[in-house]
């Protein structure tokens, strides 16, 4: 499995900071987070749940960002994180889940990136200093301020750039812009018709270190967006609800009316 092991590590080699990954299975897609030393990686998680469907595609994706210590469980020491979802921090090898470390690489020359046949393993983007990236990540999964995890639009792989280089796109701060999520979308399925070259330059047009509307945000100001658009769409849920129940007793009125009639 050459293509996939070129940025394997040892867990020797780890340094707290780094942005770390693990295939899943079938190398259908694989699991991001941010690795902060003594063994512990902060990552963003779907999580389980009653939602989950059976034997898709999608679902074998889900699962990947879910944690399972392999042997133990639950783990000894992050404990049954089955059901855990958003920003959570676990052992290493909860993380893994089995597979094999991995670094995904920054600042890497336009070649480098070029000669990658698979998104999700490397950006143009430089990264910002250590102390800088765990603190983000920290401060993420205090507030658990990284918003609900979404395939495309808001993934793991999404958290951990934006750890390391505080990148969004555009002002409206918007994340599933990463190389996994585009080696599998629609975009993807089409530039498979296509040679490798135009492939790889599809991939670079979305490169977060590419985008010349890609902007830093701190990570504060990111939190605070996120919890305003929670807000909004709670509220929207609500009048929905709201709505919804004053139609229904309107009905219900009706029927009452007619049948005293």
């Amino acid at each position: 499995m050459g293509l996939f092991s070129s940025n394997k590590i040892s867990r020797d080699d780890l340094k707290p900071g780094d942005h770390i990954y693990a295939w899943r299975k079938a190398y259908i897609y694989s699991h991001h987070g941010i690795y902060i030393g003594d063994g512990k990686v902060i990552h963003f998680t779907r999580g389980d749940g009653p939602v989950m469907r059976k034997g898709t595609f999608v679902d074998k994706i889900i699962v990947s960002s879910m944690t399972n210590h392999g042997g133990y469980n639950p783990c000894p020491n992050c404990g049954k994180r089955s059901n855990t979802r958003g920003v959570i921090s676990s052992c290493l090898d909860c993380f893994l889940a089995e597979g094999n470390l991995h670094l995904f690489k920054y600042n890497v020359s336009l070649a480098t990136f070029m000669s990658q046949l698979r998104g999700g393993t490397c950006t143009i983007a430089p990264s910002d200093p250590s102390n800088e990236v765990i603190s983000r990540a920290k401060f993420l999964l205090l507030r658990n301020g990284f918003g609900d995890y979404h395939l495309f639009k808001n993934n793991c792989e999404d958290f951990a750039i934006y750890c390391k280089t505080s990148l969004v796109v555009g002002k409206s701060y918007v994340l599933g812009r990463n190389g996994q999520a585009n080696t599998v979308g629609l975009a993807a399925c089409v530039a498979r018709m296509l040679t490798p070259l135009v492939r790889n330059v599809i991939r670079l047009f979305f490169d977060v270190g590419m985008r010349k509307d890609a902007i830093k945000v701190p990570v504060e100001s990111l939190v605070a967006w996120r919890n305003k658009d929670d807000t909004t769409v709670t509220r929207k849920r609500r009048l929905q609800h709201k709505n919804k129940h004053s139609v229904l007793t309107f009905y219900k009125h009706i029927v009452k009316f007619r049948f005293l009639i």
